[in-house]
């Protein structure tokens, strides 16, 4: 009998190409305390939407993020930093597709120019209605 042939895949090898470990600011500044109205060493972990940047974009260990969090969530309660900032965009506007023809202005009570309502009823379409109903009472009586 044959061997069957392995179907495992070979991983290639890292060739040494590991990213640098990203060094806290924490760490490289020495602080011993984070204090939450050092708005400029704060702002250093929020992202450009005023999100808290995780431990691997800021390169904190998890007690240092944890300090971080509490300080920008502190320092956000007192009004030193925003809860969200937003970014404003251009955004397409609806009547921008080729495939609609643009709407005219909305009509409101004012503009019309009868003056009965949708839900009156005219004259001529009352005696209408009660000559067919009469009509209609007589076909049923020859029976």
């Amino acid at each position: 009998m044959a061997k069957a042939k392995s179907t495992r895949r070979v991983k290639p090898k890292n060739d040494g190409r590991r990213g640098k470990k990203k060094i806290s600011p924490i760490s490289g500044d020495s602080l011993d305390y984070v204090d939450y109205k050092d708005v400029d060493l704060l702002r250093r972990f929020l992202s450009d939407r005023a999100k808290i940047r995780g431990r691997h974009a800021s390169g904190n260990d998890s007690q240092q993020q944890r300090v971080i969090s509490v300080a920008i969530k502190n320092a956000r309660e007192m009004g030193l930093l925003p809860y969200a900032s937003r970014v404003t965009t251009q955004r397409r506007g609806r009547n921008d597709r080729g495939d609609r023809p643009e709407r005219g202005p909305r009509r409101d009570d004012s503009d019309r120019s009868d003056s009965t309502s949708d839900f009156e009823v005219s004259d001529e379409f009352e005696t209408a209605a009660m000559a067919a109903d009469a009509t209609v009472g007589a076909t049923e009586g020859e029976d």
